[in-house]
Protein backbone atom coordinates (compact mmCIF):
# COMPACT_ATOMS: atom_id res chain seq x y z
CA UNK A 1 0.00 0.00 0.00
CA UNK A 2 1.28 3.45 -0.92
CA UNK A 3 2.25 5.87 1.85
CA UNK A 4 -0.63 8.23 1.05
CA UNK A 5 -3.13 5.38 1.23
CA UNK A 6 -1.68 4.21 4.55
CA UNK A 7 -1.98 7.73 5.99
CA UNK A 8 -5.58 7.94 4.78
CA UNK A 9 -6.38 4.53 6.31
CA UNK A 10 -5.18 5.79 9.69
CA UNK A 11 -7.29 8.92 9.31
CA UNK A 12 -10.31 6.81 8.32
CA UNK A 13 -9.96 4.51 11.34
CA UNK A 14 -9.62 7.44 13.74
CA UNK A 15 -12.65 9.14 12.23
CA UNK A 16 -14.70 5.95 12.56
CA UNK A 17 -13.80 5.71 16.24
CA UNK A 18 -14.99 9.30 16.70
CA UNK A 19 -18.23 8.67 14.83
CA UNK A 20 -19.04 5.53 16.84
CA UNK A 21 -18.71 7.52 20.06
CA UNK A 22 -21.36 10.00 18.87
CA UNK A 23 -24.94 8.65 18.85
CA UNK A 24 -26.37 9.21 15.36
CA UNK A 25 -29.74 7.51 15.21
CA UNK A 26 -31.77 8.23 12.09
CA UNK A 27 -33.05 11.84 12.11
CA UNK A 28 -30.64 12.59 15.00
CA UNK A 29 -27.35 12.83 13.08
CA UNK A 30 -26.46 16.48 13.73
CA UNK A 31 -23.27 15.81 15.71
CA UNK A 32 -21.83 13.26 13.29
CA UNK A 33 -22.60 15.64 10.41
CA UNK A 34 -20.51 18.27 12.21
CA UNK A 35 -17.68 15.75 12.71
CA UNK A 36 -17.66 14.67 9.05
CA UNK A 37 -17.69 18.24 7.81
CA UNK A 38 -14.83 19.12 10.15
CA UNK A 39 -12.86 16.08 8.94
CA UNK A 40 -13.19 17.09 5.30
CA UNK A 41 -12.30 20.71 5.95
CA UNK A 42 -9.30 19.76 8.08
CA UNK A 43 -8.02 17.55 5.25
CA UNK A 44 -8.17 20.16 2.51
CA UNK A 45 -11.63 19.72 1.02
CA UNK A 46 -14.44 22.29 0.92
CA UNK A 47 -17.42 20.49 2.42
CA UNK A 48 -21.00 21.62 2.15
CA UNK A 49 -23.93 20.67 4.36
CA UNK A 50 -27.68 20.58 3.93
CA UNK A 51 -29.71 19.24 6.87
CA UNK A 52 -27.49 16.37 8.08
CA UNK A 53 -26.09 15.55 4.65
CA UNK A 54 -22.43 16.45 4.09
CA UNK A 55 -20.68 16.45 0.72
CA UNK A 56 -17.62 17.72 -1.10
CA UNK A 57 -16.69 18.06 -4.77
CA UNK A 58 -13.26 17.27 -6.17
CA UNK A 59 -11.02 20.31 -6.56
CA UNK A 60 -10.73 20.35 -10.35
CA UNK A 61 -14.40 19.79 -11.19
CA UNK A 62 -15.03 19.96 -14.95
CA UNK A 63 -18.66 20.00 -16.16
CA UNK A 64 -17.55 18.40 -19.43
CA UNK A 65 -16.46 15.24 -17.62
CA UNK A 66 -18.71 12.49 -16.20
CA UNK A 67 -19.30 12.64 -12.46
CA UNK A 68 -19.07 9.77 -9.99
CA UNK A 69 -20.89 9.98 -6.65
CA UNK A 70 -19.31 8.22 -3.67
CA UNK A 71 -22.07 7.79 -1.12
CA UNK A 72 -22.68 6.13 2.21
CA UNK A 73 -24.65 7.01 5.34
CA UNK A 74 -23.80 8.03 8.89
CA UNK A 75 -27.09 7.27 10.64
CA UNK A 76 -27.58 4.08 12.63
CA UNK A 77 -30.39 1.99 14.06
CA UNK A 78 -30.79 1.95 17.84
CA UNK A 79 -28.89 -0.73 19.76
CA UNK A 80 -30.89 -3.71 20.96
CA UNK A 81 -30.98 -5.03 24.52
CA UNK A 82 -28.68 -7.94 23.60
CA UNK A 83 -25.53 -5.83 23.33
CA UNK A 84 -22.83 -6.91 25.78
CA UNK A 85 -20.33 -4.24 24.73
CA UNK A 86 -20.84 -0.48 24.96
CA UNK A 87 -22.43 0.42 21.58
CA UNK A 88 -20.62 3.78 21.71
CA UNK A 89 -17.36 2.51 23.18
CA UNK A 90 -15.38 2.16 19.93
CA UNK A 91 -13.17 -0.41 21.64
CA UNK A 92 -10.32 -1.90 19.61
CA UNK A 93 -9.19 -5.42 20.49
CA UNK A 94 -6.53 -6.66 18.13
CA UNK A 95 -7.93 -6.21 14.62
CA UNK A 96 -11.53 -5.74 15.78
CA UNK A 97 -13.30 -2.40 16.31
CA UNK A 98 -16.64 -2.85 18.09
CA UNK A 99 -19.37 -0.25 18.05
CA UNK A 100 -22.80 0.69 16.72
CA UNK A 101 -22.60 1.58 13.04
CA UNK A 102 -19.05 0.29 12.68
CA UNK A 103 -20.05 -2.20 9.98
CA UNK A 104 -23.28 -0.57 8.74
CA UNK A 105 -22.09 1.64 7.31
CA UNK A 106 -19.36 3.52 9.15
CA UNK A 107 -16.51 1.56 7.60
CA UNK A 108 -17.82 2.25 4.11
CA UNK A 109 -18.36 5.93 4.88
CA UNK A 110 -14.84 6.55 6.19
CA UNK A 111 -13.26 4.42 3.45
CA UNK A 112 -15.07 6.46 0.79
CA UNK A 113 -14.01 9.70 2.47
CA UNK A 114 -10.39 8.53 2.45
CA UNK A 115 -10.71 7.52 -1.20
CA UNK A 116 -12.15 10.91 -2.09
CA UNK A 117 -9.23 12.64 -0.39
CA UNK A 118 -6.80 10.40 -2.30
CA UNK A 119 -8.13 11.71 -5.64
CA UNK A 120 -9.32 15.14 -4.51
CA UNK A 121 -6.46 17.26 -5.84
CA UNK A 122 -5.56 15.21 -8.93
CA UNK A 123 -5.88 17.41 -12.01
CA UNK A 124 -6.06 14.86 -14.81
CA UNK A 125 -8.82 12.55 -13.62
CA UNK A 126 -11.09 11.47 -16.48
CA UNK A 127 -14.10 12.09 -14.23
CA UNK A 128 -15.27 14.30 -11.37
CA UNK A 129 -15.80 12.95 -7.86
CA UNK A 130 -18.40 13.94 -5.30
CA UNK A 131 -18.35 12.32 -1.88
CA UNK A 132 -21.63 12.56 0.04
CA UNK A 133 -22.19 11.04 3.48
CA UNK A 134 -25.90 11.27 4.06
CA UNK A 135 -28.58 10.90 6.71
CA UNK A 136 -31.76 8.89 7.30
CA UNK A 137 -30.75 5.86 5.22
CA UNK A 138 -32.00 3.40 7.83
CA UNK A 139 -35.52 4.86 7.59
CA UNK A 140 -35.46 5.84 3.89
CA UNK A 141 -36.21 9.34 5.12
CA UNK A 142 -37.06 12.40 3.07
CA UNK A 143 -34.12 14.40 4.48
CA UNK A 144 -31.42 12.00 3.32
CA UNK A 145 -30.22 11.21 -0.19
CA UNK A 146 -33.56 12.21 -1.75
CA UNK A 147 -33.16 15.72 -0.35
CA UNK A 148 -29.52 15.98 -1.43
CA UNK A 149 -29.62 14.73 -5.03
CA UNK A 150 -31.39 17.81 -6.48
CA UNK A 151 -28.58 19.96 -5.05
CA UNK A 152 -25.82 18.09 -6.86
CA UNK A 153 -24.54 18.30 -10.43
CA UNK A 154 -25.64 15.60 -12.87
CA UNK A 155 -24.41 12.20 -11.68
CA UNK A 156 -23.35 9.53 -14.18
CA UNK A 157 -22.40 6.74 -11.76
CA UNK A 158 -23.01 6.10 -8.08
CA UNK A 159 -20.82 3.95 -5.85
CA UNK A 160 -22.85 3.18 -2.74
CA UNK A 161 -20.92 2.10 0.33
CA UNK A 162 -22.55 -0.74 2.24
CA UNK A 163 -20.97 -3.90 3.72
CA UNK A 164 -20.48 -6.36 0.84
CA UNK A 165 -17.00 -7.72 1.72
CA UNK A 166 -15.83 -5.48 -1.16
CA UNK A 167 -17.68 -7.61 -3.70
CA UNK A 168 -19.85 -5.85 -6.30
CA UNK A 169 -23.60 -5.86 -5.75
CA UNK A 170 -24.60 -5.31 -9.37
CA UNK A 171 -28.32 -5.58 -8.62
CA UNK A 172 -30.45 -4.77 -5.58
CA UNK A 173 -34.01 -5.60 -4.68
CA UNK A 174 -36.50 -2.80 -4.20
CA UNK A 175 -39.26 -2.54 -1.60
CA UNK A 176 -42.98 -1.80 -1.59
CA UNK A 177 -44.94 -1.96 1.67
CA UNK A 178 -48.67 -2.44 1.10
CA UNK A 179 -51.37 -1.54 3.61
CA UNK A 180 -54.40 -3.69 2.86
CA UNK A 181 -57.94 -3.37 4.24
CA UNK A 182 -60.69 -5.99 3.95
CA UNK A 183 -64.23 -4.76 4.66
CA UNK A 184 -67.22 -6.66 6.06
CA UNK A 185 -70.29 -6.03 8.22
CA UNK A 186 -70.62 -6.39 12.00
CA UNK A 187 -72.93 -8.96 13.60
CA UNK A 188 -73.29 -11.06 16.75
CA UNK A 189 -70.88 -13.98 16.80
CA UNK A 190 -73.58 -16.25 18.29
CA UNK A 191 -75.88 -15.85 15.29
CA UNK A 192 -75.50 -16.27 11.54
CA UNK A 193 -75.21 -12.59 10.81
CA UNK A 194 -72.62 -10.11 9.69
CA UNK A 195 -69.90 -10.45 7.09
CA UNK A 196 -66.55 -11.40 8.60
CA UNK A 197 -63.78 -9.13 7.32
CA UNK A 198 -61.17 -11.33 8.98
CA UNK A 199 -62.21 -14.34 6.89
CA UNK A 200 -62.05 -12.19 3.76
CA UNK A 201 -58.58 -11.04 4.71
CA UNK A 202 -57.45 -14.62 5.36
CA UNK A 203 -58.63 -15.62 1.88
CA UNK A 204 -56.65 -12.71 0.45
CA UNK A 205 -53.58 -13.68 2.45
CA UNK A 206 -53.80 -17.23 1.13
CA UNK A 207 -54.02 -15.95 -2.46
CA UNK A 208 -50.92 -13.83 -1.89
CA UNK A 209 -49.13 -16.75 -0.26
CA UNK A 210 -49.85 -18.98 -3.25
CA UNK A 211 -49.08 -16.41 -5.96
CA UNK A 212 -45.82 -16.57 -7.88
CA UNK A 213 -44.61 -13.58 -9.88
CA UNK A 214 -43.73 -14.76 -13.37
CA UNK A 215 -40.58 -12.76 -14.07
CA UNK A 216 -37.60 -14.22 -12.24
CA UNK A 217 -34.35 -12.25 -12.23
CA UNK A 218 -31.12 -13.99 -13.03
CA UNK A 219 -29.40 -12.12 -10.19
CA UNK A 220 -32.19 -11.32 -7.74
CA UNK A 221 -34.54 -14.25 -8.15
CA UNK A 222 -38.31 -13.83 -7.90
CA UNK A 223 -40.27 -10.99 -6.35
CA UNK A 224 -40.80 -11.98 -2.70
CA UNK A 225 -44.11 -11.09 -1.04
CA UNK A 226 -44.57 -11.68 2.68
CA UNK A 227 -47.61 -10.79 4.80
CA UNK A 228 -46.09 -9.59 8.06
CA UNK A 229 -48.95 -8.06 10.12
CA UNK A 230 -52.70 -8.56 10.54
CA UNK A 231 -55.25 -6.97 12.87
CA UNK A 232 -59.04 -7.27 13.30
CA UNK A 233 -61.86 -7.23 15.84
CA UNK A 234 -62.87 -5.25 18.88
CA UNK A 235 -64.21 -8.01 21.16
CA UNK A 236 -64.80 -11.76 21.15
CA UNK A 237 -68.53 -11.74 20.38
CA UNK A 238 -68.60 -9.21 17.51
CA UNK A 239 -68.02 -10.22 13.89
CA UNK A 240 -65.32 -7.79 12.68
CA UNK A 241 -66.26 -5.43 9.87
CA UNK A 242 -62.69 -4.43 9.14
CA UNK A 243 -59.39 -6.31 8.95
CA UNK A 244 -56.07 -4.73 8.07
CA UNK A 245 -52.92 -6.52 7.01
CA UNK A 246 -49.51 -5.50 5.74
CA UNK A 247 -47.54 -7.04 2.89
CA UNK A 248 -43.78 -6.56 2.50
CA UNK A 249 -42.85 -6.92 -1.19
CA UNK A 250 -39.22 -7.18 -2.31
CA UNK A 251 -39.17 -6.40 -6.01
CA UNK A 252 -36.67 -7.37 -8.68
CA UNK A 253 -35.56 -5.21 -11.59
CA UNK A 254 -38.01 -6.89 -13.99
CA UNK A 255 -41.01 -5.16 -12.37
CA UNK A 256 -41.62 -1.52 -11.56
CA UNK A 257 -43.00 -0.87 -8.10
CA UNK A 258 -46.29 0.61 -9.46
CA UNK A 259 -46.67 -2.50 -11.64
CA UNK A 260 -46.41 -4.74 -8.58
CA UNK A 261 -49.04 -2.67 -6.77
CA UNK A 262 -51.50 -3.10 -9.64
CA UNK A 263 -50.82 -6.84 -9.83
CA UNK A 264 -51.62 -7.25 -6.13
CA UNK A 265 -54.78 -5.15 -6.48
CA UNK A 266 -55.93 -7.52 -9.21
CA UNK A 267 -55.34 -10.58 -7.03
CA UNK A 268 -57.27 -9.72 -3.88
CA UNK A 269 -60.51 -8.12 -2.77
CA UNK A 270 -58.99 -5.89 -0.08
CA UNK A 271 -58.14 -2.26 -0.68
CA UNK A 272 -54.41 -1.92 -1.38
CA UNK A 273 -52.46 1.26 -0.60
CA UNK A 274 -48.68 1.46 -1.07
CA UNK A 275 -46.80 3.47 1.52
CA UNK A 276 -44.50 4.59 -1.29
CA UNK A 277 -43.25 3.39 -4.67
CA UNK A 278 -39.87 5.17 -4.77
CA UNK A 279 -37.69 2.38 -3.32
CA UNK A 280 -36.83 0.82 -6.64
CA UNK A 281 -34.87 -2.24 -7.65
CA UNK A 282 -31.68 -1.49 -9.58
CA UNK A 283 -29.18 -3.20 -11.85
CA UNK A 284 -25.93 -2.20 -13.55
CA UNK A 285 -24.90 -3.96 -16.79
CA UNK A 286 -22.12 -6.49 -16.36
CA UNK A 287 -20.45 -4.80 -19.35
CA UNK A 288 -20.14 -1.48 -17.47
CA UNK A 289 -16.48 -0.34 -17.23
CA UNK A 290 -16.57 -0.25 -13.42
CA UNK A 291 -17.95 -3.79 -13.20
CA UNK A 292 -15.44 -5.01 -15.76
CA UNK A 293 -12.63 -3.39 -13.78
CA UNK A 294 -13.90 -4.94 -10.54
CA UNK A 295 -14.08 -8.39 -12.08
CA UNK A 296 -10.53 -7.98 -13.43
CA UNK A 297 -9.43 -7.17 -9.87
CA UNK A 298 -11.00 -10.39 -8.62
CA UNK A 299 -14.25 -8.96 -7.23
CA UNK A 300 -17.27 -11.24 -7.19
CA UNK A 301 -20.58 -9.95 -8.61
CA UNK A 302 -23.90 -10.74 -6.96
CA UNK A 303 -27.48 -9.57 -6.48
CA UNK A 304 -28.31 -8.04 -3.10
CA UNK A 305 -31.60 -8.64 -1.28
CA UNK A 306 -30.99 -5.84 1.25
CA UNK A 307 -32.19 -2.30 0.61
CA UNK A 308 -29.98 0.80 0.51
CA UNK A 309 -30.10 4.40 -0.69
CA UNK A 310 -29.21 2.97 -4.09
CA UNK A 311 -32.99 2.43 -4.44
CA UNK A 312 -33.53 6.20 -4.66
CA UNK A 313 -30.84 7.01 -7.22
CA UNK A 314 -32.14 7.55 -10.78
CA UNK A 315 -28.78 6.77 -12.39
CA UNK A 316 -26.44 3.80 -12.76
CA UNK A 317 -25.20 2.51 -9.42
CA UNK A 318 -23.20 -0.27 -7.82
CA UNK A 319 -23.06 -1.22 -4.13
CA UNK A 320 -19.72 -2.15 -2.61
CA UNK A 321 -18.03 -1.71 0.75
CA UNK A 322 -15.98 -3.24 3.55
CA UNK A 323 -17.60 -5.41 6.20
CA UNK A 324 -20.24 -8.11 6.12
CA UNK A 325 -23.97 -7.50 5.75
CA UNK A 326 -24.63 -10.38 8.17
CA UNK A 327 -23.24 -8.20 11.01
CA UNK A 328 -25.58 -5.28 10.33
CA UNK A 329 -28.16 -4.52 13.05
CA UNK A 330 -26.72 -7.25 15.29
CA UNK A 331 -25.53 -7.10 18.93
CA UNK A 332 -21.86 -6.20 19.37
CA UNK A 333 -21.55 -5.07 15.75
CA UNK A 334 -17.92 -4.80 14.66
CA UNK A 335 -15.58 -4.12 11.77
CA UNK A 336 -12.03 -5.35 11.29
CA UNK A 337 -9.37 -2.68 10.88
CA UNK A 338 -7.93 -4.82 8.09
CA UNK A 339 -11.30 -4.55 6.32
CA UNK A 340 -11.09 -0.76 6.38
CA UNK A 341 -7.57 -0.95 4.95
CA UNK A 342 -8.84 -3.31 2.23
CA UNK A 343 -11.79 -0.98 1.65
CA UNK A 344 -9.67 2.08 0.98
CA UNK A 345 -7.29 0.10 -1.20
CA UNK A 346 -10.15 -1.57 -3.05
CA UNK A 347 -11.97 1.68 -3.81
CA UNK A 348 -8.73 3.32 -5.00
CA UNK A 349 -7.97 0.37 -7.29
CA UNK A 350 -11.47 0.51 -8.79
CA UNK A 351 -11.24 4.23 -9.56
CA UNK A 352 -7.58 4.60 -10.48
CA UNK A 353 -7.52 4.97 -14.27
CA UNK A 354 -11.21 4.17 -14.70
CA UNK A 355 -12.64 5.43 -18.01
CA UNK A 356 -16.41 5.95 -18.27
Amino acid sequence: MRLLEEKLVRLAINLLKDLIQIPSFSREETKTAVAIRSFLRHNGAKPQRDANNVWAISKHFDPAKPTILLNSHHDTVKPGASWTADPFGAVVEGDRLTGLGSNDAGASAVSLLATFLYFHEQENLPYNLICAITAEEEVSGVNGIRRLLPLLPKIDLGIVGEPTQMDLAVAEKGLVVLDCVAHGRTGHAAREEGENALYKALDDVQRLRDYRFERVSELLGPVKLTVTQIQAGTQHNVVPDRCTFVADVRTNELYTNPEVVELVRGLIGAEVTPRSTHLNSSRIPLTHPLVQRGVALGRRTFGSVTLSDQSMMPFTTVKIGPGDSARSHTPDEYILLSEIRAGVQGYVELLDGLEL
